[in-house]
């Protein structure tokens, strides 16, 4: 286990991948001040995840932890050949957090505050400290990143029931049950609009990643607050924000997403004008890099077939609605295919969960409850 915790938490970048010819030349964008990650290629197979690249680019076998580890390397490097390289020190400062509004709800109270992720950018988020909390004993309380969906008038005010969506309110309903809960903004939504191109941002993704990993740095900075077992759950943006989120950072040792994913293969039936720039995963506050693989999905260095895999041997449930129009159940069940090749090379099957309510593009009260059920399992509450 101690093998694989990864960049963020250590705050070292993955190595480049070694080698000349095997390397593609679309990397043509260089993060700031860097060489870009590069591209192996052929692509390993998303399908699966039981061979890795060798020295001479040819494909092993896995057949230990150590393999996969190699195989695990490269999809986080290809993540940061399209995402841009998650930061190191340079971005880390004092995340000077700042109260502006707190609010008594009975069980717990919310606060609204900013905090610094980086130098020049202030994030908005909110607390929910439930009241038992405060009398707890130290490094005793769960905690838990709320993610919020597409949301463009509240933002992250949705997941503690502000605005007027239904079904959104898990940063509330946690804090209710005795999580800590925080909830920050998805940048380029509603009222954060961070400049991320000026802060040096190659994706709306990797800034949302870096928002959520500062994030985490906050809850571990409540005494109450149990350290390096966090969770994270999301629906739809938010349920594939903490895949990501959870990739590069394995604080997070349960996640939770609901209509959050499909392949890229399959997203939308795979029509071709969902991958044009500033449509579908190519907008701004995603990854505008995409568009370069409009007419060769199948070269896109990473899926989620590889970013479930790099959960294991961690928690996941994917809640997959069967009458979902953004995201296709049986692709789902693909991934968690491929993804469970890992789990049983780790011993932990049972950790892979995947539901398939009978619903629209929706996070039910059945399946909210399931999911915090799922939660207080893993986090050893």
């Amino acid at each position: 286990m101690i093998a694989h915790k990864i960049i963020c938490v250590l705050l070292v970048i993955f190595p480049v991948l070694s080698g000349s010819d095997s390397f593609s030349a679309d990397q043509k964008v260089e993060a700031k001040g860097e060489k870009p990650v590069p591209i192996p290629t052929p692509r390993l197979p998303r399908d699966n995840l039981l061979v890795y690249r060798g020295s001479q680019n040819e494909q092993n076998p896995v057949q230990s932890v150590d393999d996969w580890l190699k195989r695990r390397e490269e999809i986080v490097n290809g993540m940061q050949a399209i995402m841009g390289r998650l930061p190191g020190q340079e971005k880390r400062c004092s995340l000077d957090v700042k109260i502006e509004e707190e609010v008594d709800c009975g069980k717990y109270i919310r606060k609204l505050l900013t905090y610094a992720s980086e130098p020049d950018g202030r994030v908005p988020a909110y607390l929910c400290i439930p009241k038992s909390a405060l009398t707890a004993a130290p490094n005793s309380v769960p905690a838990v990143l709320c993610l919020h969906g597409t949301d463009n008038e509240v933002g992250h005010g949705v997941v503690v029931g502000l605005g007027t969506r239904p079904n959104r309110q898990y940063a509330s309903e946690l804090a209710e049950r005795g999580f800590v809960t925080l909830a920050p903004n998805y940048p380029l939504l509603a009222k954060y609009q961070p400049d991320i191109k000026t802060l040096g941002w190659e994706s709306g993704t990797l800034k949302a990643v870096w928002d959520n990993i500062r994030g985490l740095d906050l809850l571990e900075s409540l005494p109450y607050v149990k350290r390096g077992q966090f969770g994270a759950i999301g629906h739809s943006l938010g349920g594939h924000n903490s895949v990501y989120t959870s990739v590069f950072d394995d604080r997070i040792k349960a996640v939770v997403s609901s209509c959050g994913l499909d392949s890229y293969l399959d997203y939308y039936g795979g029509n071709e004008k969902n991958w044009y720039p500033e449509k579908g995963w190519c907008q701004t506050r995603y990854m505008l890099r995409l568009a370069d693989y409009r007419t060769r999905k199948e070269d896109i260095p990473f899926d989620f077939h590889e970013m479930i895999g790099a959960q294991a041997p961690r928690s996941v449930l994917i809640i997959a609605p069967l009458k979902d129009h953004n995201f296709q159940y049986e692709s789902v069940d693909r991934i968690a295919a491929a993804a469970k090749q890992i789990y049983k090379l780790y011993g932990s099957s049972d950790r892979l969960v995947v539901e398939h309510p009978d619903c629209a593009h929706d996070f039910p009260e059945e399946m909210r409850m399931k999911s915090y059920e799922f939660l207080a399992m893993y986090l050893n509450r």
